[in-house]
């Protein structure tokens, strides 16, 4: 009995016994998917790419836009308190015997040499090139004592006024030497502070910057622009500025290109300071104390080393700007 029941369980399970075959694709269907796999996901990648370019792209034109607009902004609260400022004549001569064609370039950086602006040489070929040169009155508090008796106190102050000379530069770094900038260009601020003129004037009111001389009011000329273009240094004629004038950093990723389409001059010489092909120039009207300040960026610095050029198809990620100042400062001239 038990013999048959192995005979028929044997026979039945052969009868039901399932032929199971391995398949797979052919190698003319893989060709074809990995064909279709390139066409589809080739411009699929193309296209990210691009996205993310673009994004890459427009995040750094708003970081310069909003670098340039903070750097308009300081400079213009600067200018606000400035009693005189300084057009091409005064900025790109020299010091002169004949009161009509002096100037205060040799005065100043970088032909006096100071920390991050001077003269171009094989060591040094960065190119600082001064743009807006201004006097200025700015307040000193706690600057100058009630009496002599509370002088060096620090109780019964009062404020004073203190006379400064202040110079912003477009400085270049064409051969890409100082590796902690730009290729492109910055602009930098150097600022020489004078000592409060005050009876009581304490150690912050007396303080004052090496090679400090107070505007030249008391020189011989028939107009302020012709005394003015007279100041010098009380360096003297072969001395430097210390380090601790420096020429500070304002803001990098300034254009060096010119523009595709550039447009007239918006003023000429003398109230033309600086190229209007560059990314940093001035309009300056000395008589008025007037200066109209143009700056212009470079996104594409911020992301790559080449290319750098301003095209009809990038000159979008060159944003530009400007500020019109009076200045509103005291100049004591009596």
């Amino acid at each position: 009995m038990i013999n048959s029941l192995k005979f028929i369980l044997s026979t039945q399970l052969k009868r039901s016994g399932i032929n199971k075959t391995i398949s797979g694709f052919t190698l003319i269907e893989l060709l074809v998917a990995m064909i279709m796999a390139v066409l589809i996901i080739t411009p699929l990648m193309a296209f990210m790419i691009n996205i993310l370019d673009g994004d890459r792209k427009e995040q750094a034109k708003a970081t310069s836009e909003q670098e340039i607009q903070a750097a308009l902004d300081y400079i213009a609260r600067d200018l606000e308190q400035a009693v005189y400022i300084y057009d091409a004549d005064g900025v790109t001569r020299n010091t002169n015997t004949t009161i009509s064609s002096s100037g205060i370039a040799d005065q100043i950086p970088p032909v006096k040499s100071a920390s991050s602006c001077s003269p171009t040489s094989g060591s040094n070929p960065s190119v600082c090139t001064p743009i807006l040169v201004f006097w200025k009155r700015e307040l000193k508090p706690d600057s100058v004592g009630i009496t002599a008796s509370n002088q060096t106190s620090a109780t019964q102050t009062d404020d004073g006024f203190a006379y400064s000379l202040v110079a912003y530069y477009l400085i270049t770094n064409p051969n890409q030497s100082d590796s902690t900038w730009s290729q492109e260009a910055r602009i930098g601020r150097f600022e020489l502070q004078g000592p409060v003129n005050a009876a009581y004037a304490n150690a912050t009111g007396s303080a004052s910057d090496t090679g400090f001389n107070p505007p030249p009011l008391s020189k011989i000329g028939a107009t302020l622009k012709e005394k003015m273009n007279q100041w010098q240094t009380a360096l003297g004629a072969s001395a430097n500025y210390s380090t601790s004038n420096q020429v500070v950093t304002l803001v990098d990723y300034i254009s060096t290109t010119v523009p595709p389409s550039a447009s007239a001059a918006p003023c000429s010489s003398p109230n033309l300071v600086g190229s209007q092909t560059s990314g940093f120039f001035a309009c300056v009207n000395a008589n008025e104390v007037l200066a109209q300040v143009y700056i212009r960026g470079n996104a594409l610095a911020r992301l790559q080393n080449n290319n750098l050029v301003s095209t009809d198809n990038t000159k979008t990620y060159f944003p530009s700007s400007s500020i019109r100042v009076q200045g509103h400062g005291f100049l004591f001239t009596k």
